[in-house]
């Protein structure tokens, strides 16, 4: 036993724990000092969803899976949601309230008229669309005309957002906002059956979409009303959408002086309202710009003002009358009002007047595209702790408008602020971005659905370090990709989770991270999967494979094979079934496929023997010219013909036991004569090059059948040969001996085992005690058996081979049935 580590010193029952234990970091003493040596991993977060008839299990690590979804796992319709779920759900999908002071409420003015007819419209069912320019204050009359339609709709009023959204986009959404179907995404086709009973008053800001997708969105909703909110650059609907046109224009003189004199919360002065009738006619009533310059104005007010007049120890009542003034206090005629064109452009003076968070926010907006953080983010950005106040104070300046559930950067501030300089690090402020959701997104406790409220900030921060401008901004993407792509597809938010695939897969590509580039290609498929294209689901698939294959990475390529499997499943590529119902699948890798005996074999000397009695077969006359040609003629015809069927008999009686093995048939002198009993299939004669020339000129039969085929394409007779006569039944008609038909002495084969095709086709040579048998000639008569007469195409006869002994030339050879075979 070792005194220092109490453990087994040999191998025995106890060494396993042993040995966990020594592997194990003793935890340290002090519970303040984290543990480095033990780091519990973090758990990958799983998510499974219902997508039409598919599950969907959200797989982070190697890659979602989907599987053909079981009819009692199916969820139920969906329910539609109460009125106090509804008012509930928009509560929470409205912007934040931005700390600090409250930001003044500022009344709709001069709206009366506009306001009337879209709720008028809107009352008997009709859709309007609200076109103004950026700034006019459109987001502003649709807060009151959506108070004003609150109990027009049976489901109430729905309030979108049409930012960077498609027409399939609020669809979804539409959808989501009035029933309630947790982790259920339906199918197209149940999405626009259940929006068809939809009834409700959608209030649709900041809409991206016209023309045919716009069509599209009104089509699938007949029973909703729309109030959409435009710029004119958007295009219009379809002619035959019978959409209601609004134009909304600026304000008139007085009632801009008059939203100035409520911004300020006081009266102008003779000079600031000159300034302001000079901003009237530069921004032609726009009400932002009315708002941004009392934001001026406010600012001007309190420079004027002596910072220390309201400190904790009475500076106004201790201070002498004489004293002079405080240092870093100015006079009013220190500060002048601000001139025309910084009225008109005021995001950069705003800016320089606000604390150093605000100005760090906006420069992170501007790195975003416009995009604002949501405040809980700003003091991890910024690097100060009360940041998220910032937010507050650019509201109150009409810097930032709100979008759905968060806020952006107002119309033209983006511009301006580019111009100011605010631009400048932007890579290395959404690669900070970047770094910094892709930790809050993968974080266990923040919900999928917190993660897709942050999407348009999130995807902004991956578009920009797409390029690959900055070193490190390629990863930095695919990791943010990788983290919170996941999370856009737990959310039901597919539109994200597929901009979200594209630019991590683009990213990894620039990158060089060729396994990231194979888990965005495979979720790319299982989304097109999903959403019904396979064919795009195919194409992202085997690319996926090919290059997790070339990794060497089982389990994805495993998740990726499944995936392929289902989509050719699904698209119809299986098997093909037969007239009878069942499906002819190829033998497998390694297994010979089996002709059947019946079948037409595509060689031209194999021939299908059908069953009848041995016929009466005339011997051709020879061909003309002697040689090779002519040694096919004659006796050595029909011996090779009558070869050729006992190989092909053999092989059919053992075709069933053996494939594709070649039987040597000998020849005893004690056989029964051979008739084509039974149907078999003749083997395949070696071509001529195969025949010996010394063989035909000594009048020998060559190894090999001959190529004489019988006329009409039918059926060749069956002929066989009889050893002697033995007071036996002689052979019928063409009958040969054995020693006819023998090959070279030297060369003996042993019947049934297996040679050389040229030695399976030659007979063994005859011992010595069989008697030679002799030909016997009679008239071409039938034979005993009865069997029909050969067809007027066999009756041809053939001239006796000059060459063959015992045979006088230009005597025809006659078979005989006689059973002495004298």
């Amino acid at each position: 036993m070792d005194p220092i580590h109490r453990g087994p010193e040999e191998f025995g029952d106890g060494s396993k724990d042993y040995a966990e234990e020594a592997g194990r970091r003793r935890p340290s003493r002090d519970p303040l000092t984290p543990d480095f040596g033990q780091q519990t991993p973090r758990q990958a977060r799983m998510v499974t969803l219902v997508a039409g008839d598919l599950t969907l299990t959200v797989n982070p690590v190697d890659g979602s899976e989907v599987e053909p979804c079981p009819p009692g796992e199916r969820p139920a319709a969906p329910v539609r949601r109460t009125p106090a779920e509804r008012a509930a759900r928009a509560r929470a999908a409205a912007p934040p309230v931005p700390p600090g002071p409250p930001v003044p409420q500022l009344p709709l003015l001069r709206r009366d008229e506009e306001r009337e007819r879209l709720t008028r419209l809107l009352a008997r069912g009709r859709s309007v669309r609200l076109t103004g320019p950026a700034g006019s204050g459109r987001s502003a009359l649709l807060d009151a005309v959506a108070a004003d339609c609150a109990d027009f709709a049976p489901d109430g009023v729905v309030r979108l957002s049409g930012h960077k959204r498609t027409a399939t986009d609020l669809l979804y959404a539409l959808f989501d906002a009035v029933h309630d179907a947790p982790l259920h995404r339906p199918d197209r086709a149940l999405l626009l059956e259940t929006l068809r009973s939809t009834g409700a008053v959608v209030v649709l800001d900041d809409l991206e979409l016209g023309g045919a997708a716009l069509d599209e969105l009104l089509d699938a909703t007949p029973e909703c009303a729309f109030l959409l909110a435009a710029t004119p650059e958007i295009a219009a609907p379809g002619a035959d959408s019978a959409v209601e046109e609004v134009f909304l224009t600026g304000l008139d003189r007085a009632t801009s002086v008059d939203l100035l004199c409520r911004v300020v919360e006081r009266q102008l002065t003779e000079e600031e309202a000159n300034w302001a009738g000079d901003l009237w006619f530069e921004s032609e009533g726009l009400p932002l710009r009315f708002v941004q310059a009392g934001a001026l104005l406010r600012q001007r007010d309190l420079l004027r003002t002596d910072a220390t007049a309201y400190d904790e120890y009475g500076y106004l009542e201790n201070r002498p009358a004489d004293a002079p003034p405080a240092p870093g206090v100015a006079g009013e005629s220190d500060v002048p009002l601000p001139s025309l064109g910084e009225g008109a452009a005021p995001a950069a003076l705003l800016a320089s007047r606000m604390s150093d968070a605000a100005r760090d926010t906006l420069r992170f907006a501007v790195a975003l595209g416009g995009e604002v953080p949501h405040q809980a983010h700003l003091p991890a950005l910024v690097g100060d702790t009360h940041a998220d106040a910032a937010l507050g104070e650019l509201a109150g300046c009409g810097l930032l408008s709100p979008s759905g559930s968060r806020y952006r950067l107002a119309a033209g501030v983006q511009a301006q602020l580019t111009a100011a300089g605010y631009e400048d690090g932007a890579v290395d402020r959404a690669r900070t971005a970047a770094q910094h959701y892709a930790w809050w997104t993968g974080h266990p406790s923040v919900t999928p659905e917190r993660a897709t409220a942050e999407a348009d900030a999130i995807i902004a921060a991956m578009g920009r370090l797409v390029p690959g401008e900055g070193a490190g901004g390629t990863s930095a993407a695919v990791l943010l990709a990788r983290s919170a792509a996941p999370a856009f597809a737990a959310g039901l938010h597919w539109g994200a989770w597929e901009r979200a695939l594209r630019i991590g897969q683009e990213a990894g590509r620039l990158a060089g991270e060729v396994a990231e580039e194979a888990y965005f290609h495979h979720e790319l498929g299982v989304l097109a999967l999903c959403t019904g294209h396979p064919d795009r689901a195919r194409a992202e698939l085997e690319t996926a494979i090919s290059m997790r294959g070339a990794l060497a990475d089982k389990s994805g390529a495993v998740a990726g094979r499944r995936a392929l499997a289902l989509v050719e499943d699904r698209a119809g590529d299986g098997p093909v079934a037969a007239e009878d119902g069942a499906f002819a699948a190829s033998p497998p890798l390694g297994v010979p496929a089996v002709v059947p005996v019946s079948m037409t074999s595509a060689f031209a000397d194999t021939a299908v023997v059908p069953r009848q009695e041995p016929v009466t077969v005339p011997v051709p006359a020879p061909a003309a010219g002697g040689g090779k040609g002519a040694a096919r003629g004659g006796p050595l015809a029909l011996i090779g013909g009558a070869r050729r069927n006992l190989v092909a008999a053999g092989a059919g009686v053992l075709l069933a036991g053996v494939l594709g093995t070649v039987v040597t048939l000998g020849l005893t002198s004690s056989s029964d004569p051979q008739g084509g009993t039974g149907t078999s299939t003749e083997q395949e004669a070696p071509d001529d090059d195969g025949v010996y020339d010394a063989d035909v000129e000594t009048g020998e039969p060559a190894d090999g059948p001959s190529t004489t085929e019988a006329p009409s394409g039918s059926a060749s007779s069956s002929v066989s040969a009889t050893p002697s006569a033995t007071g036996s039944r002689s052979a019928p008609a063409g009958g040969v001996s054995p020693s006819a038909t023998s090959s070279s002495p030297d060369a003996p084969s042993s019947p049934g085992s297996p040679s050389s095709p040229r030695a399976t086709e030659s007979s063994p040579k005859p011992t010595s005690s069989s008697p030679t048998p002799t030909k016997s000639a009679s008239s071409p008569t039938p034979t005993e058996t009865g069997t029909d007469s050969p067809s007027p195409g066999e009756t041809d006869t053939d001239e006796p081979d000059p060459d063959e002994p015992g045979t006088k030339p230009g005597t025809p050879e006659q078979a005989s049935d006689s059973p002495s075979g004298a």
